[in-house]
């Protein structure tokens, strides 16, 4: 493979980490947000207050990018000293996206059930908290493996 080849997979994998995560986060932040407006509709068609708290459910999913964003800075250092990382970029923006995807859908459950009962709301946030654990545990051990190509 030439040069300039290697140098466009490179790119591939440091774009892919952010990217991929960045998706997962608008679509989790999107069905969360989803949610969050029918839970609203609900609170007021029954003249109830609406939690302020489904605000921020809608925005639970929005870190998985952070941690693409963590995991691609400390990718670009190490392909400058020549390490291709295609494969961390892929399957680390994916792992990280799914988290954030689902971690909206579970967000969604959580908004309708708050609207709903008025409580919980602990129990939500636990739960929540598991689902972003995920895309934790991808970006600290991808950064392991990383330190270990580059020394």
């Amino acid at each position: 493979m030439d040069s300039t080849s290697v140098m466009l997979l490179e790119d591939f994998g440091i774009a892919a980490c952010i990217s991929i995560a960045a998706a997962g986060s608008a679509i989790g932040t999107g069905t969360a947000a989803m949610g969050a407006i029918g839970s609203w509709k609900k609170c007021f068609a029954q003249s109830k207050a609406a939690p302020f708290l489904l605000t921020v459910f809608v925005g639970f999913p929005l870190s998985q990018t952070i941690y693409g964003f963590i995991l691609m800075s400390q990718m670009s250092a190490a392909v400058a000293a020549g390490h291709p990382l295609i494969g961390i970029g892929v399957f680390g923006g994916l792992g990280m996206g799914i988290s954030a995807l689902m971690q909206g859908r579970a967000a969604a459950g959580a908004c309708d059930a708050l609207a709903e009962t008025g409580k919980g709301t602990a129990n939500y946030i636990i739960a929540l908290g598991i689902v972003e654990t995920v895309a934790l545990f991808v970006m600290v051990f991808l950064m392991g493996q990383i330190k270990t190509f580059t020394g």
